[in-house]
């Protein structure tokens, strides 16, 4: 089956290479039969050998200085065209909004603007924004290098510690590093707090009460702010299953669709209020105890499993073209329908999710061809691209045997 392309108004642009990249490309090729260029670091990922992208790889394509470079040339090259320029994780997000006064006048990068950018991704400011506007969040201590260890947890052991700004965070590696750690001990706590500093970061850390609940608790929730800087779209998901690896804890694997609108009114009122525009994702979990659903993070983009939007019926890129191409009035909508999404193999699927209700949901929904692995689009699985995938997609059977606890 051969892939065909059509000439439209405008250019994607897509910084990254990972399943957040592609799955953008995927949905821009399905709406408009477009083809994204990608600018990613390294040969390697999903957006790597396709044939919907035009994929650039360059070790420091997350600076601002390659950046301007790569969508400069792209902006020149067509300069009848809009380009869209959308960063696929927090570095390129806030390395694009570093960038975005300097750009070209034919580019379009659909964020807030920097400051208010910094703001909502530090987890300190948006508990506040939780509290301001009524949203649940856990129970949390910020911690501050200056308050060496005389401090207080005032909740019990295990708590959860992760960095306040993310992309800080991993600019500074180390041995041992995670993305969240989950600390039982007040001796692990001081280690790991010492053990962060130590590599360089310097901003606040996160102490947080840890909600009971397995990956079936988890939620995400990811919405459209047109331009008008009203929501347009929200799309919930239930997680079924994440990924448990040291970098990847908290990664989706498995996403249902299914809509909650108390929950969703409560984030709409919160991105109305404070005059967002563009993608917001939010992570939120279940507490049993007091049920309650609380509010981790927001994330100033589409998320690393964004197509679960897209395969629910509502395609993320056509938003983006309706608000800045076309200039549609678009009404708000959410999604009903129970919609699977999964990046795992279904063994390690039905194996690691525990609620027997909801696995058969799961067949039912695979049975009615309601599933989709965004990875593996059919008109595009050539030799190359097609065994890296399948390796990738083997090893999660290693993956949940060594780290889900």
């Amino acid at each position: 089956m051969k892939l065909e392309f059509q000439e439209r108004q405008f250019v994607p642009v897509l910084l990254g290479g990972d399943i957040n990249t592609y799955s953008v490309a995927r949905a821009f090729y399905e709406a408009y039969h477009v083809k994204s260029y990608v600018f990613g670091k390294y040969m390697s990922g999903p957006s790597c050998y396709s044939k919907i992208t035009n994929y650039r790889a360059n070790p420091k394509m997350d600076t601002d200085e390659m950046i301007l470079k790569a969508v400069n040339a792209v902006s020149n090259r067509y300069k009848n065209k809009k380009i869209f320029v959308l960063g696929c994780g927090d570095n390129y997000v806030m390395a694009v909004n570093h960038c975005k006064e300097r750009f070209p006048d034919n580019v379009i990068a659909p964020y807030i603007d920097i400051e208010q950018m910094s703001q909502l991704v530090n987890k300190e400011h948006f508990y506040e924004l939780c509290d301001k506007y009524g949203i649940d969040h856990p129970a949390t201590l910020i911690y501050r290098r200056e308050m060496g260890m005389d401090f207080e947890v005032n909740f019990t052991y295990p708590v959860v510690l992760k960095p306040s700004d993310g992309v800080d965070y991993f600019a500074h590696s180390f041995e041992g590093q995670n993305k969240v750690y989950i600390i039982r001990s007040r001796k692990m706590l001081e280690e790991t707090i010492q053990k962060i500093y130590e590599a360089g970061y310097s901003d606040s850390l996160i102490i947080q009460d840890m909600i009971p609940g397995n990956d079936e608790y988890m939620r995400v929730l990811t919405s459209y702010s047109g331009k008008d800087k009203k929501v347009k779209m929200m799309c919930l998901g239930h997680v079924l299953l994440e990924e448990h690896t040291p970098l990847g804890m908290g990664n989706h694997a498995l996403i249902l669709t299914e809509p909650n609108k108390p929950l969703m009114e409560k984030a709409k009122k919160l991105l109305e209020e404070i005059g967002f525009t563009g993608f917001s994702n939010f992570d939120i979990k279940y507490d049993s105890r007091d049920g309650k659903y609380k509010f981790f993070e927001l994330n100033v983009r589409q998320g690393r499993s964004n197509f679960y939007v897209t395969n629910s019926g509502f395609n993320i890129a056509k938003y983006l073209v309706e608000d800045y191409i076309e200039n549609k009035d678009i009404p708000f909508e959410i999604a009903q329908d129970e919609y699977l999404w999964m990046v795992v193999p279904k063994y390690v699927a039905f194996k690691y999710v525990k609620d027997a209700g909801t696995k058969k949901k799961m067949r039912r929904l695979i049975k009615e061809k309601k599933m989709v692995n965004p990875l593996f689009m059919r008109k595009d699985l050539g030799i190359r691209r097609y065994l890296r995938l399948v390796k990738n997609h083997l090893r999660q059977y290693g993956n949940f045997r060594k780290y889900y606890k």
